[in-house]
């Protein structure tokens, strides 16, 4: 199996495995740094243990760990290649690392990360771990340590998935060997996708190493499985080879839920959409715990970001509008103001553009830099909004997606959010197609979220404000 599932998210192995070898070798380098900064300052190595220094060592992996997670390095490595990671990794390592060190080491005070430490279990760190990437980027190139994988259907779906999984190729564990037509239905795969519908199933999965058959006919299968081979199919499970429906390829191997597949008996017996009263008290928790934080911490720039709202375009520094949250029910979102005054004559409800003629000098620097979105801190402890769910959207939106966009109100089962699933897997959306896309992503959420899901947007999302990604 080459992926594991924690708290319902979908993790894949190989990358789990590299995350785990990459902290022993944080740790190393910090034990490193401290060895070589004893025997410069006195000539004799030191023990790390005796001197508890142990603390340190983990400090050091947990947040240069965290650091790679929010430079979004992992992905980047195997869709945009190897310069693209080592930049992500300097940047990770020497800018964020260092200085999240620096503060930690201010914060519990005594010199518990020295900043010789910091410097020398820095650099060690980044050679390490890129040679250890290096090599994990040419094993993850190598077709047989990939899951092989045949997807039974040759129609639309078997076409729609293909292309899905065309710009995630090199970063997923799988393989797709090919397409087995299923009945009668209208082939619109390629030719060269195409494989010969198999005599005997069994045979077929162990001459041709497969690992895995996803089940996406166009048509319907009739209840007492005609043209579906079902027998075949279990003697195949019976093999270890198991048939995976393809709305759980998606949701496993994609991270989302595609809505044009998505029935409301899948959505109703899949495991996921599950009420936690635990979860829930867990989250608001964290929400008021953080949202007080940034509260006290970030004032001072709220208050200069009010000054410069006003003074390019006077009052009011900030902006409301009604949304939908939790069950459909309406609140008022706040926002530093990033447009005209007109920028919406008549009241009208308008999608924000790409390089929108509306947007202030001081409104394009606070949507860049996500400073406008500071006042919804106000909304998260209010309870309208978590840290981390679907971005709220206005009604007249809402009225009108749900029209053209079929389950899009379920999205609404849990609280909306500062920062999402979908914010992280999608660029900005500005129209009913890309609504539709982000749907898919915000499903997923839906039906999987959990605390270390949530952990581990909000650090991703710093990826997002640092390169400044979807900001119209």
């Amino acid at each position: 199996m080459s992926y594991i599932r924690i708290n319902k998210h979908y993790i894949h192995t190989p990358y789990l495995m590299l995350g785990l070898v990459e902290f022993l070798l944080l740790g190393l380098a910090a034990w490193l740094a401290i060895q070589f900064q004893q025997f410069v300052v006195t000539g004799s190595l030191a023990s790390v243990w005796v001197e508890e220094k142990w603390l340190t060592v983990l400090a050091f992996g947990v947040i240069l760990s965290c650091c790679t997670l929010s430079m979004g390095v992992y992905m980047a490595m195997v869709r945009e290649g190897f310069a693209s990671m080592v930049l992500r990794t300097v940047v990770s390592f020497f800018l964020l690392g260092s200085l999240a060190l620096f503060l930690l080491n201010l914060l519990i005070g005594n010199g518990f990360i020295p900043q010789r430490l910091v410097f020398w279990g820095v650099l060690f760190a980044t050679v390490g771990v890129l040679l250890t990437r290096s090599i994990f980027l040419r094993l993850v190139d190598i077709d047989d340590l990939k899951r092989r994988v045949v997807i039974l259907g040759s129609g639309e779906r078997a076409l729609r998935l293909l292309r899905d999984l065309a710009p995630e190729t090199r970063a997923l564990s799988v393989k797709v060997v090919g397409c087995v037509s299923s009945g009668s239905e209208q082939t619109r795969v390629s030719p060269a996708s195409m494989m010969d519908t198999p005599s005997d199933w069994l045979s077929f999965v162990k001459d041709n190493h497969i690992s895995e058959v996803v089940i996406a006919p166009d048509e319907r299968r009739r209840r007492d499985g005609a043209s579906f081979p079902l027998e075949e199919l279990i003697n195949c499970k019976l093999a270890g080879v198991p048939a995976t429906d393809v709305l759980t390829f998606y949701e496993r191997e994609l991270g989302k839920v595609d809505v044009s597949l998505l029935t409301p008996g899948w959505m109703l017996f899949s495991d996921g959409f599950k009420h936690s009263r635990r979860r829930d008290f867990a989250k608001r928790v964290l929400d008021l715990s953080i949202a007080t934080v940034f509260l006290l911490v970030l004032w001072p720039l709220m208050l200069l970001t009010a000054l410069a709202v006003a003074l390019e375009s006077g009052r009011p520094v900030l902006y409301h509008q009604e949304r939908v949250g939790l069950n459909g029910k309406v609140f008022r979102i706040y926002k530093f103001r990033s447009m005209r005054k007109d920028a919406e004559k008549g009241g009208k409800a308008v999608w924000a553009q790409k390089n929108d003629n509306r947007i202030t000098r001081v409104g394009a620097f606070i949507r860049n830099t996500r400073l406008d979105e500071l006042p919804q801190l106000w909304n998260v402890l209010r309870g309208n909004m978590s840290f981390v769910g679907p971005r709220p959207e206005r009604p007249e939106f809402v009225d009108e997606l749900k029209e053209h966009i079929p389950f899009y109100d379920m999205r609404h089962k849990v609280k909306p959010g500062l920062m999402g699933w979908a914010q992280l897997k999608y660029p900005y959306g500005a129209s009913v197609e890309d609504a539709r896309q982000k749907l898919q992503y915000d499903l997923y959420y839906t039906k999987n979220h959990s605390l270390l899901m949530d952990l581990l947007i909000m650090i991703q999302t710093v990826e997002i404000i640092l390169l400044g990604k979807g900001v119209h």
